[in-house]
């Protein structure tokens, strides 16, 4: 049992909190041991992780387990997959790990998506039925891969079309699943959003009239910066494919203007690592910093990946029974977005991290 004296975010009211149990309540717990700490966050969230992939593909599960373990210690304490080649249940059922919101297989075509990832369906037309299995499978996601390099054009190209997709997310709804993309360039996010798609990932090719649809449809963006980085490193190794090449580096050079944008459209953005392959576990903070950089101010920088992203995958953050996932700090991380690297305490299901 634990009390808490602090600014309490995002209402930003000094109060009491107490755990007991697992669970926050705000009545008074005899006995609880008070815990120092001047601002209590919800704890993080990485609305796009994969503990389950690593440099070289897919993990073992304790490998994944490390992952996560190092994700929980820089504050994730929650995490949409947004895709794994394993099954990391067993991970879900263990209390010193990160809530894992699981989103089942990527789905793709031969050839069109990173080797051993996805479930590569034979024929287009065999995506409504996959989707249907993967949301019968999952946590309420679903992945597809919208678009990726067709090796016969030498650019990006969508995967599906517009009809294919339209049915698979309909299916989809029906089964009370929401559906995510994986979507660098411009040619399949017409497509994917005149669909009824849910979230974008990456969304790199975005144009602003797009922008203000998503908005209008209260479709998510988790434009995963830190990732997006690695598209001029990527488009190095592209020597074959210069149209590509030169792609990638300009999707690149236009990302902070489009996150920006988004932003000031209203699009609903969240903060997404893309950990996992090409970039290690334990970084959202460097996500949350960089949206702040692209044109978030801090609170809404830090709301991306706690409060705001908690309401979005339909998990409480610091509520009267809720379960005790939170940050404590010395400093207000609203005026210093660097303070969520030193945490006085994580509290995970009610018990002490540290």
């Amino acid at each position: 049992m634990y009390h808490l004296r602090g600014v309490v975010l995002p209402s930003g009211e000094e109060r009491d909190v107490w755990i007991s149990g697992g669970r926050i309540t705000f009545e008074p717990v005899e006995g609880a041991r008070t815990l120092d700490g001047a601002f209590v966050v919800p704890g993080l969230v990485d609305a796009h992780c994969h503990p389950g992939i690593g440099p070289d593909g897919a993990t073992t599960l304790d490998e994944a387990c490390a992952q996560a373990i190092r994700d929980r210690d820089a504050g994730t304490l929650l995490i949409r997959d947004c895709g794994l080649p394993i099954d990391v249940r067993p991970l879900q059922a263990r209390d010193d790990l990160p809530r894992i919101i699981r989103s089942g297989r990527h789905l793709a075509l031969p050839k069109r998506y990173l080797p051993g990832y996805a479930i590569e369906l034979e024929h287009p037309d065999d995506l409504p039925a996959a989707v249907a299995a993967q949301a019968a499978d999952g946590d309420g996601w679903v992945k597809l891969v919208g678009d990726w390099i067709d090796r016969s054009v030498g650019d990006l190209a969508p995967l599906w079309p517009e009809d294919v997709l339209a049915e698979a997310i309909r299916v989809a709804h029906e089964a009370g699943a929401r559906v995510t993309a994986h979507v660098f360039g411009e040619a399949a996010l017409p497509g994917l959003i005149e669909a009824g798609i849910d979230c974008l990932e990456h969304g790199t090719g975005l144009s602003s009239d797009q922008l203000a649809e998503l908005a209008r449809r209260n479709v998510a963006l988790v434009p995963t910066l830190i990732n997006i980085d690695n598209f001029p490193a990527i488009a190095d190794t592209a020597v074959r494919y210069p149209t590509y090449a030169a792609h990638m580096r300009a999707l690149h050079a236009g990302v902070t203007d489009m996150v920006g944008a988004a932003v000031d459209a209203g699009v609903a953005v969240y903060a997404g690592s893309d950990a996992g392959g090409m970039v290690e576990h334990g970084r959202l903070v460097d996500e949350i910093e960089a949206l702040h950089k692209a044109g978030m101010t801090r609170e809404q920088a830090l709301a991306s990946a706690s409060w705001a992203a908690r309401d979005w995958l339909g998990v409480e953050s610091i509520t009267e029974g809720a379960s005790a996932d939170l940050l404590v700090f010395d400093e207000d991380p609203r005026e210093d977005l660097s303070v969520l690297r030193t945490p006085r305490h994580v509290v995970l299901r009610g018990a002490l991290i540290d």
